[in-house]
């Protein structure tokens, strides 16, 4: 086996966490009060910050926080659309996974 076989790890399996239904709610709730959509998405108690805490196993591949949060930024369109109830959970993470797959390169 030569040392660039060694070095690739396998793509990490991320799960389809259950929907957070209540918080879904809230972020939705604060939007439409005046809150800004991508802080919503972002925040330390935004969909980053909630989903990090289910995928962080991601750092083992590479990615921290921080890179996950700009990623799942760079897709608030989407998040804001399940959000408002026009994707389903299911269509949002995968789209999510994908990005995030992208992200971690070969």
């Amino acid at each position: 086996m030569n040392a660039q076989a060694q070095l690739v790890r396998p793509r990490p399996h991320l799960h389809l966490p259950d929907e957070p239904l209540g918080r879904k709610e809230a972020w939705g709730a604060a939007v439409l009060e005046g809150a800004d959509p991508a802080r919503v998405v972002g925040d330390g108690d935004g969909v980053a910050a909630w989903l990090w805490a289910r995928w962080s196993a991601l750092a083992a591949h590479g990615m921290d926080a921080e890179s996950f949060c700009e990623v799942v930024a760079g897709y608030r369109r989407e998040v804001w659309f399940w959000i408002a109830g026009d994707r389903t959970w299911e269509h949002c993470c995968a789209g999510l996974i994908g990005r995030i797959a992208r992200r971690l390169g070969p």
